[in-house]
């Protein structure tokens, strides 16, 4: 499968791109690199919900530049693996456990063969619930994780209490499949730096409004009411006070100071409770902390050297 690039955004050298196809027959994109020299081990990233490799080309050449192998993913319904609905836009999945097959078959065909150990996981926003619901389902893929602002809330959806019950009912009788009210038209080549809840960064944000519009295969719109009731159980489960402490995991959570889209309420009452697991703020950043300005990023960078082993200090 094709990795896309730009001059200001080419592909790391020593790419291995391919395809991998999950139990239930889902096509899956991955990219994976080798550093220069030794690997101290391998870092699997995996983006949030609208994200794709390309995204986080910056992202593997620090990891790489730390003598880390790197192991990227494209969730099912986004990016370049296989869309679920004919309207590509539509940002959906049928169940929110299917992710979890996504990342079994990345384990056992890309990281566990391919990749030096140690394993660790970096995951952001939705690709944070996904690997905790996968250590609630007994896999223990990662040494250690680090979650950039995990998706354990939304403070983006108001009258939340109203919004939930009825997703989940209008999913029930067939509304899976449409877009959210008010999320037709929604995409992001046509969100707008000013006031975006995303990054202060102008030069990271034009990046990816530039991926995206020089090849809209990449683009991905508002979710689907299916995919909300599906993230909103999921939020549910991992924060109920009698599942948080099963959570063995190692684990660093890095929220946003200045979060506007997941709670940070919820991340806080999270790592309050768990048994093996730290969590840091970053002051004032917005949700994409690793697409943040590099004040906000050095404070990630930071956090992550401290807590992986074999990084710099």
């Amino acid at each position: 499968m094709t990795l896309y690039s730009l001059p200001n955004n080419p592909v790391p050298e020593g790419a291995i791109e391919g395809e991998i196809t999950a139990r239930d027959g889902v096509r899956l994109r991955f990219a994976r690199f080798m550093p220069e020299g030794k690997a101290k081990g391998t870092v699997a990233l995996f983006s949030g919900r609208c994200e794709f490799i390309e995204k986080y080309f910056e992202v593997v050449r620090e990891l790489r530049s730390r003598g880390f192998a790197v192991a990227l993913l494209d969730w099912r319904g986004q990016g370049g693996s296989q869309h679920l609905l004919r309207n590509r836009l539509k940002g959906h999945v049928t169940r929110f456990s299917d992710y979890l097959l996504d990342l079994e078959a990345f384990a056992r065909e890309v990281l566990l063969p391919d990749c030096p150990p140690p394993h660790f996981a970096l995951a952001h926003s939705m690709g944070g619930s996904i690997l905790l619901s996968s250590v609630l389902e007994g896999q223990r893929w990662f040494d250690r994780m680090v979650l950039s602002a995990p998706m354990l809330g939304l403070d983006s959806v108001p009258f939340e209490g109203i919004v939930r019950p009825t997703a989940t009912v209008l999913s029930h009788i067939g509304f899976a499949r449409a877009f959210v009210p008010g999320g037709r038209g929604r995409s992001l080549a046509r969100l707008k730096f000013e006031g975006n809840p995303l990054t202060s960064d102008r030069g990271r944000f034009d990046r990816t409004h530039a991926l995206v519009t020089a090849y809209p295969q990449l683009d991905l719109g508002a979710p689907t009411i299916g995919w909300l009731a599906g993230a909103y159980s999921t939020m549910a489960e991992l924060t109920h006070p009698d599942v948080i402490p099963r959570i063995r995991q190692p684990l660093l959570i890095i929220a946003a100071g200045g979060e506007r889209l997941v709670s940070n309420k919820a991340i806080e009452h999270f790592s309050a409770r768990l048994i093996a697991g730290a969590h840091v703020v970053v002051p004032a950043s917005r949700h994409e902390l690793l697409m943040e300005r590099d004040i906000f990023r050095a404070q990630f960078w930071a956090a992550f050297d401290a807590f992986i082993p074999g990084t710099p200090i």
